[in-house]
């Protein structure tokens, strides 16, 4: 990834793009904190449509230098830093990315909203901003797409909203087939398919052929069809945002912590295909949103690594 400042302009005018809604409330805790600092602590995940121009540059160069920082932290995940000190390399990379025609927010959109909405204050505050100042860009690190990963984002429900199991799994059979059924964990190996831990019980749902909107780029995703088909409609959760009755549960954990949590406080689990890529790129292009707890991202960049301050 380029660690990188990027501007804010090019958020508002719709370059940089989004695939998920914010929240009033997330957005404030973290602008006070930008605001307060006077400094972004933590990068905003930003992705591109692979450029091999960008790749070339970027691996030569980690090829043929040594790194400013390896460490690895607390979390095992190992950090590889290397600083680009040649103007020559620094203009080659600035050019390439003249040609890259959107950055899609992978991680972080309360945190790039949130740094907006500093740099719009203090525009108010300094009518007469150049656009030069540190506050009108905001600190990111850029990955090709085809350097990254999304892992499963499982579901856990706490109750079958007043049904039994049999009343359950009959109103499941109206969209899905169960296509298998096992003692041992189930993880799905394509898209439309899905896993659902009940009763120490594994099953391999298949979302039947018709079932749901192939050409809509959201309502095609595996979690939009999950929602729409069961957790909505049979399980009663409208809003998987604000209701307490659903937990979410990132791949990172296994598919153990689903059995786990509905051996504690849960009645079934679902786990889930991951969103690609791809699938992403194509939401945020047409302007979309995805459903909440899409995507999961792994590893985590750790706050810190990197500052940039804004005076």
């Amino acid at each position: 990834g380029i660690v990188s400042c990027t501007s804010v302009d090019e958020y508002l005018e719709g370059s940089i793009k989004k695939h998920e809604k914010t929240r009033a409330d997330k957005e404030l805790d973290r602008i006070n904190h930008v605001d307060y600092c006077d400094a972004n602590t933590g990068p905003i995940f930003l992705t591109y449509k692979s450029m091999d121009v960008i790749s070339t540059l970027s691996e030569n160069w980690a090829d043929g230098h040594e790194t400013l920082f390896d460490f690895t932290a607390v979390d095992g995940v190992c950090h590889k830093v290397w600083c680009i000190d040649q103007q020559d390399t620094i203009d080659a990379l600035v050019e390439a990315f003249d040609s890259v025609d959107a950055l899609y927010i992978a991680d972080g959109h309360h945190r790039a909203a949130s740094a907006v909405k500093v740099a719009q204050k203090r525009r108010e505050d300094n009518p007469e901003f150049t656009g030069d100042e540190e506050f009108n860009y905001f600190l990111s690190v850029v990955f090709p797409d085809d350097q990254l990963e999304i892992l499963d984002y499982n579901r856990v429900v706490k109750d079958l909203n007043g049904l039994s199991e049999e009343a359950f799994l009959d109103a499941i059979a109206k969209d899905f087939d169960v296509v298998e059924k096992s003692d041992q964990p189930i993880r799905p190996h394509e898209k439309a398919t899905f896993g659902m831990y009940l009763n120490k019980q594994w099953y391999r749902l298949a979302a039947k052929e018709g079932s749901y909107d192939g050409k809509d780029p959201v309502k095609k995703l595996d979690v939009a069809i999950l929602q729409d088909h069961i957790l909505t409609p049979i399980l009663g959760i409208e809003d998987p945002r604000t209701d307490n009755r659903i937990d979410f549960v990132g791949g990172i954990r296994g598919l153990e912590e689903l059995e786990r949590r509905v051996g504690i406080d849960m009645e079934v689990a679902f786990s889930m295909y991951p969103t690609s890529i791809s699938e992403l790129i194509d939401i945020a292009d047409a302007d979309k949103l995805m459903p909440p707890k899409s995507t999961w991202f792994e590893p985590k960049l750790r706050s810190g690594v990197f500052i940039h301050l804004l005076k």
